[in-house]
């Protein structure tokens, strides 16, 4: 059995307070797959890219036990690129070039060989192709966890709706959800998406933490302070890619299981901030996510008598 990820696989050129990078790789499967194959060593890729992607990215993946059969390469395109420029406070940034290339006219493909998925990520893409997706697997998975974003709530609200009756989990920013829902206070939004199809939701507040709703329960996890944050892109898809990976592992699906996932993603999205693009992610050990595990659970430990 396998986890799937669906997303972008492309190049960023990322400015921030700390620096500025050329091309790099990135894009959202990237850095999930990533994530998720810390935890789990059957992980698949569905995405597209042009002929400038080079070989030795690709390999960088498989190296990490990805399975690319399911990455197209077109040849004579270019490959999906970002420019953007963050802000002082690192929460809010301009998109200065946005190039589909690839993108553009994608149809995702599911090789023979991913039919044994039992766990699917889709990244942020159009509704319609994260539908087809499911569509083309001759099996429900056992999960399917979603991520979208504003723009397509603004664009293709419909196509949105229906494709959040196919899957299990959501997962968006408290922005997102009280778009989607209509409502300000975060309980009440939840509330109204968990009728909407999905259910579990995950609401990221970025350095504020995430939270976790699932019929009359709540889950609340502090994102770790740091010292230094060079780079937000590709936190959200790492911290996914990690809750994922991580469900993935257990292979038992509830609330406590949903609880730790959430900590384990958070651990990896702490330290994809802490380089440019996907640098700290591609070579953590063991002993790093476990001891960054433990500080989660050090930061929101504490004995109490009532």
């Amino acid at each position: 059995m396998s986890l799937i990820i669906i997303g972008t696989v492309a190049f960023d050129a990322i400015e921030t307070p700390f620096g500025k990078t050329d091309k790099i790789v990135g894009g959202a499967a990237t850095y999930a797959s990533l994530a998720a194959s810390y935890f789990y060593n059957k992980v698949k890729i569905v995405g597209v890219v042009g002929d400038d992607f080079h070989k030795e990215d690709i390999n960088t993946l498989n190296q990490h036990g990805i399975d690319t059969e399911g990455l197209q390469i077109k040849e004579g395109e270019k490959s999906f690129f970002w420019s953007g420029k963050y802000h002082n406070d690192m929460n809010s940034r301009d998109t200065l070039i946005t190039e589909l290339n690839v993108l553009a006219d994608f149809d995702p493909i599911i090789p023979e060989s991913y039919q044994d998925c039992e766990y699917l990520m889709l990244g942020n893409l159009t509704p319609q192709i994260q539908q087809t997706v499911i569509k083309r697997l001759k099996n429900r998975p056992k999960l399917i966890v979603l991520d979208t974003m504003n723009f397509w709530m603004d664009v293709a609200m419909d196509d949105l709706l229906e494709t959040l009756k196919l899957v299990d989990v959501l997962t968006i920013n408290d922005e997102e959800a009280r778009q989607l829902s209509g409502e300000y206070s975060l309980v009440k939004a939840a509330k109204k998406i968990l009728t909407m199809g999905p259910k579990y939701l995950i609401i990221k507040k970025g350095e504020h933490g995430a939270l976790l709703f699932h019929e009359d329960k709540i889950f609340s996890t502090p994102a770790l302070p740091l010292a230094e944050v060079f780079d937000p892109t590709g936190a959200g898809d790492t911290f996914a890619g990690g809750f994922i990976g991580y469900l993935a592992k257990v292979g038992t699906i509830n609330f406590t299981n949903m609880k730790n996932a959430i900590v384990y993603g958070s651990a990896l999205a702490s330290f994809c901030v802490e380089k440019f693009g996907t640098e700290k992610i591609l070579n953590l050990t063991e002993e790093e996510v476990t001891a960054r595990i433990k500080e989660f659970i050090n930061l929101s430990s504490f004995s109490i008598e009532a």
